[in-house]
């Protein structure tokens, strides 16, 4: 896992994850941690991701009115 050198205020950090996981009892490699932190962002992008479009088809209209939707 590369550091870009740009510590933001609040941002976690594979070292914060891997402290994190560590006070619940699961040991990690701090490249593992990285990892699981980088899943999680991915995650989260996707799950942000789907809620806008799912928003953005809510205040929609259909251009046509059917049975089926």
């Amino acid at each position: 896992m590369e550091k870009d050198g740009r510590e933001e205020r609040g941002k976690m950090t594979a070292e914060k994850t891997r402290k994190m996981l560590k006070d619940e009892g699961v040991e990690v490699t701090l490249e593992q941690a990285g990892m699981i932190l980088e899943f999680l962002r991915k995650l989260a992008n996707m799950a942000v991701s789907n809620y806008l479009k799912r928003k953005d088809e809510k205040n929609s209209r259909p251009i046509r009115e059917s049975e089926y939707r």
